[in-house]
């Protein structure tokens, strides 16, 4: 099989942890474990971090150094895009979509494969039950940008979204960090965050993307 590397752009729902943060975990910590053996994955997601400062801050600069013939460049923000903040704040269909083309011509021009990936789902269930998108247009304007630009993509949004309505509410807590007090020594005072995975919630995550990669 040929060689080559997956390089991860994106935020918190997607980067490394430590283990002074478990069980906090991003689902692009666990890919490798869907890969053969050679196959490198290079983590450069960074917790916070939106479209638009990401490359401020000379992220997409430090993986296209890196970058060669036949890697993939896996692209997924959105969550922090919906900030209020000037260092963070895109537009969906304006200046979101103008920063994710950057990503897309640098992986272009080091001739590797860009992979629009829609904005993992927060658990987001309202008080009937129901669950709520909230991610909006962001969503919609990578759906477009990928038809526009015949990029590959993973939905994962839709994907994630399907696997939560299928647990449901209570179940799929446990995907994500909902610790009861002194339940994890990480967390003596216990957590409810319904935006960052579990190290349970991240593989089942990195499983979907990567029965999605398969496909390619």
């Amino acid at each position: 099989m040929k060689r080559f590397s997956i390089f991860l752009a994106g935020d918190s729902t997607m980067c490394d942890y430590p283990a002074t943060v478990e069980p906090r975990a991003g689902w692009g910590q666990f890919i490798q474990d869907f890969l053969p053996l050679g196959v490198e994955v290079c983590n450069a997601a960074s917790s916070g971090r939106s479209s638009k400062s990401f490359i401020e801050e000379g992220r997409l600069e430090q993986i296209t150094s890196k970058l060669k013939p036949g890697d993939f460049l896996f692209i997924q923000f959105g969550h922090n895009d919906q900030k209020e903040d000037e260092e963070r704040k895109t537009l969906p269909f304006t200046t979101f979509k103008s920063y994710l083309k950057k990503y897309i011509q640098a992986a272009r021009a080091a001739n590797a494969t860009p992979v629009l990936l829609t904005p993992v789902q927060r658990r987001s269930f309202n008080e009937n039950g129901v669950f709520q998108d909230t991610h909006g247009d962001y969503s919609l304007a990578i759906l477009e940008l990928a038809k526009e630009e015949e990029v590959q993509l993973i939905d994962l949004g839709n994907l994630s979204k399907k696997l939560f309505v299928q647990l449901g509410p209570d179940e799929s807590k446990k995907l994500f960090l909902h610790l009861s007090p002194d339940e994890f020594q990480n967390y003596p005072q216990g957590v409810i965050d319904d935006t960052h995975f579990s190290e349970t919630g991240a593989r089942k995550i990195a499983d979907l993307v990567m029965r999605e990669f398969a496909n390619f």
